[in-house]
């Protein structure tokens, strides 16, 4: 794998702790801004909104734009966002900061995607959207986590100067190990990726993806309140517990990365069977603190295994169209990350309970695999639609 790959990686690392460390902080933003849980749990919706609406925005003109210009000018952006949120005593400032911090995020992710499937060799696709997206669940493992810690000592602020902080070392990794090319070109260039869009397969695709990160998001922006109100658990220990989910989904991005290549259909099928029966299991089993333990990295695992695999799958199924299909795939993983907070804290303000999440995501997988094994077993017979092993 070439170490570009592994450099972009890092400055995903930045914006995914961005995009996911409100799931640590939910309750200190609900106290300090004097907001519901719901309204904070919004943070993550309106992030995860800005990233799956700014991604296809953006593509189109980033396909005219330098790569290495394009990705210093999203994380520029990035970083202003970051600096205002952590300066601003309004939710709606804080609010409107995580949507122009997604919009460039979006962006960046875009380009990025679109510049590792060019970098690594044609039948090593899932390889290498396993070791960009390592940055985004690395965050998962120490970012979600460690905005947690930092809100616990120094308040829910320093976690947004924080990741304005860890973009600096980004700047010089693009500069220095990013290609300045343009990411496509022309216009009539841009229809003909837009017509390989519209295939059938590949919205499928997405929209499995959407929901299997719906029901990802459902719950875990909701998980702190969750072992605090129901499992007991101490809130000092609450950074051990997402690191435990984040560790989780740092293991399914690389399984989901050695295996999306050579075996999807069993890991799709199994690991979404498994996953929906995870989900209920953790909601008839929130009150019992071993029990959760056990299921919080399993659940992180199955869940970014499986997520990770379709947007692979996706990929292979839109190589026709190597500059917006990153932007779709972006889309898609963050419609559902927009979905599943709004459906959580939905449930959680209408009086159903905080396992109300839980049950939402176990439902949002069963509806993927209900909607999913007919078009992954269909691809199972047809020849050529597998991807060359790794």
């Amino acid at each position: 794998m070439p170490p570009v790959v592994h450099l972009l990686g890092t400055a995903v690392f930045a914006q995914g702790t961005s995009e996911f460390m409100v799931a640590g902080l939910v309750p200190d933003i609900a106290s300090d801004l004097s907001v519901s849980l719901p309204a904070a749990g919004l943070l993550t919706s309106a992030f995860a909104v800005g990233m799956a609406v700014g991604a296809p925005l953006v593509a189109l003109p980033a396909m005219r734009w330098p790569r290495r210009q394009a990705l210093l000018a999203f994380l520029s952006v990035f970083v202003l966002a970051h600096v205002v949120a952590a300066v601003t005593t309004s939710y709606e400032v804080l609010l409107a900061t995580r949507v122009a911090g997604a919009l460039a995020n979006a962006g960046f992710l875009a380009v990025a995607l679109a510049a590792v499937t060019s970098l690594v060799p044609p039948d090593a696709k899932g390889r290498g959207l396993a070791v960009l997206l390592a940055g985004t669940t690395i965050a998962c493992v120490a970012g979600v986590p460690g905005g947690a810690l930092l809100g616990d000592l120094w308040g829910w602020r320093s976690a947004f100067w924080v990741v304005a902080l860890l973009c600096v070392p980004a700047f010089a990794a693009i500069l220095t190990s990013v290609p300045g090319g343009r990411s496509g070109g022309a216009p009539p260039r841009a229809r003909r990726e837009l017509q390989v869009l519209r295939r059938p397969l590949l919205q499928a695709l997405l929209l499995l993806g959407a929901l299997v990160n719906g029901a990802t998001f459902c719950s875990f922006t909701f998980l702190a309140p969750v072992l605090v109100e129901l499992t007991g658990v101490d809130g000092a220990t609450i950074p051990a517990m997402l690191a435990l989910f984040g560790g989780g989904s740092f293991l399914g991005v690389r399984l989901g990365g050695r295996w999306s290549d050579s075996h999807p259909v069993p890991l799709l099928l199994a690991g979404g069977t498994l996953l929906a029966a995870g989900w209920g299991a953790f909601a008839l089993a929130a009150t019992h603190v071993v029990a959760v333990i056990v299921l919080v990295p399993v659940l992180g695992t199955l869940s970014f295994a499986v997520g990770s695999t379709l947007i692979a799958r996706a990929l292979y199924a839109a190589a026709a169209a190597p500059n917006l299909a990153g932007s779709y795939a972006t889309a898609s993983f963050n419609v559902g990350a927009a979905a599943g907070p709004w459906l959580g804290g939905l449930a959680i303000g209408g009086g159903l309970g905080l396992t109300a999440p839980l049950w939402g995501s176990a439902a949002l997988v069963a509806g993927a695999l209900v909607l999913g094994a007919p078009l992954t077993l269909a691809g199972r017979r047809r020849a050529g639609t597998r991807a060359p092993a790794a």
